[in-house]
């Protein structure tokens, strides 16, 4: 199943997805184009931890001339940084190279502490697609990107979509592609990840205790080119969603 949150008539739904329309939470149906989207995570009070990777496939390495970790290159970002489908990120004005990176999200489901590689699938929910804007102007390293780089706000739209775990039989063969103004400009595949779904999970929670509604950005392929405003980016993953954003001045 897919679901969504999505603000209609100034309410906040939970939504799921019904022959190409949204199935609102008190029964109503809707068309997409109606609502404002928001990142399609379960509503909770208190903060959710969000985790993202750098450099975890060997092609995006290779394309930045860096060597691939030996280990998984994590960073947090914080909840302000996600934004919805249909929305708009901001292209900062002193900004000579914005970038989108088409992600897979895994978001948990329940609570997980010092998970084995081979029960980590069992604490998934569901998965999304985000779109993780880098500004490079910013970077002072490539294996820990500062706040400015990563954790601006709206800068990492995520949805349309949590689609059941289940729903899915294997994240790690999944094809990726990004289309700016409609041109293809990014492929791949989740397959050529370097530190796969299971492996993160194991690793991460080998040191922390993730919560239900945390998420994993695993990283993105290469391919990457500057996005001006007025560009309309869109991030697909088959089986997930296509997930649209529009960057603004």
């Amino acid at each position: 199943m897919k679901h969504a949150r999505v603000i209609y008539q100034g309410q906040a739904f939970a939504a799921t997805e019904r022959d190409g329309m949204l199935l609102l939470g008190d029964g109503r149906t809707v068309a997409e184009d109606a609502v404002t989207w928001l990142p399609p995570l379960p509503a909770q009070e208190q903060p959710r931890t969000i985790l993202a990777l750098g450099l975890n496939y060997a092609d995006h390495a290779m394309e930045l001339a860096l060597k691939p970790p030996q280990e998984p290159l994590a960073f947090l970002k914080g909840a302000n940084a996600l934004n919805g489908h249909r929305g708009t990120t901001r292209r900062p004005a002193d900004v000579t190279f914005m970038h989108y990176e088409c992600e897979l999200a895994v978001v948990i489901g329940r609570r997980a502490r010092r998970v084995r590689r081979e029960d980590a699938y069992g604490f998934v929910a569901g998965y999304s697609v985000a779109n993780d804007y880098a500004f490079r102007d910013y970077l002072e390293n490539w294996y820990r990107p500062n706040l400015r780089v990563k954790n601006r706000d709206g800068a990492t739209p995520l949805g349309p979509w949590l689609v059941d775990a289940k729903d899915v039989p294997d994240p790690m063969a999944l094809a990726l592609k990004t289309t700016v103004n409609g041109e293809v400009t990014q492929t791949g595949n989740t397959r050529n990840m370097i530190f796969d779904i299971p492996s993160l999970i194991e690793y991460f929670t080998g040191f922390m205790t993730l919560q239900p509604g945390d998420v994993i950005l695993t990283g993105t392929p290469d391919g990457v080119v500057d996005c001006k405003p007025g560009d309309v980016v869109v991030t697909e993953i088959r089986g997930i969603g296509a997930l649209t954003n529009t960057v603004v001045s």
